[in-house]
């Protein structure tokens, strides 16, 4: 099976439901303002732009949502959600068997993500993942986050991949707008946090279950060669 040769995944909402969480630290932020809390369904569709603007889509979701008062409620969901990053967060069913696939292939794999980068590679380590991945790359490593093509270009840049040879693999309409702007094909999970179906994004596959990925990857790579 010919595959190419890197990998980049988004983390949350592609390789790990890590809603359970999140929600946790965002309705800790909701109660220390005084707000009520919202359902963990909920939740998963406001993730994808980073800690301050879910912070922002929480408020707003139970009432006014003032900058000076999302500002106020970062520092509280970060030094929450650090505390608590891997309580209830699980690897999607079947991504550990591709990942070990693809590793046994010769695949590069690399993380590109809009989590800070000190959180994302603490879930990483609190998953016993960090020798599976060269390079993971957070929000605040580079100037533009995703789907700011710089953010695809620097995680390529740190994993010792090209663009020619890499595929993107995602959730959300911010991974497809970042592998379009990146010139790289994309792949969806159709089990992600997106509010919007993966398969009205626009993307150049989307698969169901993680059993899927190598073969999509691999038609992929035969259309490339």
């Amino acid at each position: 099976m010919i595959l190419p040769r890197t990998i980049l995944f988004d983390l949350d909402g592609t390789l790990v439901d890590t809603a359970p969480d999140l929600a946790a630290a965002m309705n800790h932020v909701l109660s220390s303002l005084g707000r009520p809390p919202l359902p963990i369904d909920d939740v998963r569709h406001l993730v994808g732009h980073g800690a301050r603007a879910l912070i922002s889509r929480g408020l707003a979701a139970t009432g006014p949502a003032p900058p000076e008062l999302v500002e106020s409620g970062v520092p509280l969901f970060l030094e929450y959600y650090a505390a608590h990053i891997a309580d209830a967060s699980r690897p999607f069913d079947g991504v550990e068997a591709a990942l070990d696939a693809l590793a046994a292939a010769g695949c590069r794999l690399a993380i590109c993500t809009n989590k800070p980068v000190a959180l994302a590679t603490a879930l990483i380590d609190a998953l016993g993942w960090r020798a599976r991945f060269a390079a993971i790359v957070g929000f605040d490593s580079v100037p533009k986050p995703k789907p700011d093509a710089g953010h695809v270009h620097a995680t390529l840049a740190a994993c010792g991949g090209d663009v020619a040879s890499a595929v993107f693999v995602g959730d959300s309409a911010t991974d497809v707008g970042a592998a379009r702007n990146a010139g790289l094909p994309i792949i969806l999970v159709s089990f992600g946090f997106s509010d919007t179906p993966a398969r009205d994004l626009g993307a150049d596959a989307v698969i169901d279950h993680y059993d899927a990925l190598l073969p999509v990857l691999a038609g992929m790579a035969e259309l490339a060669a």
